[in-house]
Parts: C-alpha cells; structure tokens; sequence
C-alpha cells in the first residue's frame, strides 16, 4: 500500500475522523475524549490516539504526577487536517438530505427494476 493512501486511510478511518473534530476545538484527556465521541472501546480510542500520533497528527503530552495525566491535542499539522476533516463532515451535514433523496430513488429504482425483471422471467419460464 502506497503511504499515501495509509495516511488518508488513517485520517479517514471511522474514529480518525470524530477524534481529529473533537481535538479540533481543544485537548482532551482519554476519559474526556471517550465519552465525547461516544460507543468508543478503550482500545481502538488508544490505536486511533496511537495512529495518529504515530503519522505526527496528535501531540500525547504525559505529565509525571499522580493520578498521572495525559493530555492529547493536534499537532500543526493535525490542526491542517483537522480542518478538511471538518469541511468534509460539515458538507456531509449540509448535503444529507440530498444523499438521503437519492438513495431513496437508488432503492425505488432497483426494487421497480427488480419487479420487473421478476415479471418478465415468469414470462419466459
């Protein structure tokens, strides 16, 4: 797999997504980000946070105290794609009903069709 399609599948991956808009608007810690995206396990939060980090994305600052506390934010430069990301999930937003229509249509259209075709055999047999 060429690196910049592991790059985008990352960025694009299902949580990769929710986690790089919500360290968009601030840093979280583990807990906090959990619960802010929501039907997340423990270990895909830590590979997604790993991930990220790994391709420079999120900055994972641990600081030496007790409890120990460790902060995750963007980086510069998962601030850059921090805010495709969001356009994308903006548009997406904005576009759903029209994504909506036209999988309707899609289904109406393929179950017409499927009538059809149902039809015309019974014909033939």
């Amino acid at each position: 797999m060429c690196p910049q399609r592991l790059v985008l599948e990352h960025v694009t991956s299902r949580w990769g997504v929710l986690v790089l808009i919500a360290l968009d608007e601030r840093s979280y810690r583990f807990s906090e980000l959990r619960r802010a995206l929501g039907r997340v396990s423990e270990k895909m939060l830590t590979q997604t946070l790993q991930t990220l980090e790994r391709d420079g994305l999120v900055h994972r600052d641990a600081k030496p105290v007790i409890p120990p506390r460790v902060d995750y934010s963007l980086t510069d430069l998962g601030r850059e794609i921090g805010e495709q990301v969001r356009t994308l999930a903006e548009w997406t937003e904005r576009r759903l009903p029209d994504v909506q229509e036209a999988r309707k249509a899609y289904d109406e259209s393929r179950k017409a069709h499927g009538e059809s075709r149902k039809a015309y055999d019974e014909t033939r047999s």
